[in-house]
């Protein structure tokens, strides 16, 4: 499991298990274009890849996002994240 930290201002991330997989739910706080534009940046990184249900994006009314990701792609998600700069740390949770 890792910890990380976000722009509290620019948006809200919460994740929960769902048996064998995670869901995130992001919510934008504004109306950011970089922030936005990390995101979809996130999803066309999971898109193009060869696995179709490593990570699945749901976009609702108000920026809310639902985000399914496979267990086995939690961390991957994370680091794409983090390396579209809609995280500001990231670090091993301590057991």
């Amino acid at each position: 499991m890792l910890n990380y930290s976000y722009d509290e201002a620019a948006l809200q991330i919460s994740e929960s298990a769902n048996e064998n997989d995670m869901e995130f739910r992001i919510v934008l706080a504004t109306d950011d274009p970089s922030i936005l534009a990390g995101l979809k940046q996130v999803r066309q990184e999971f898109d193009e890849n060869r696995v179709y249900t490593d990570v699945l994006f749901y976009h609702y009314p108000d920026r809310e996002y639902k985000i399914i990701v496979r267990k086995d792609y939690y961390v991957d998600f994370v680091l794409e994240l983090m390396k579209q700069r809609l995280l500001k740390s990231v670090a091993w949770a301590e057991d």
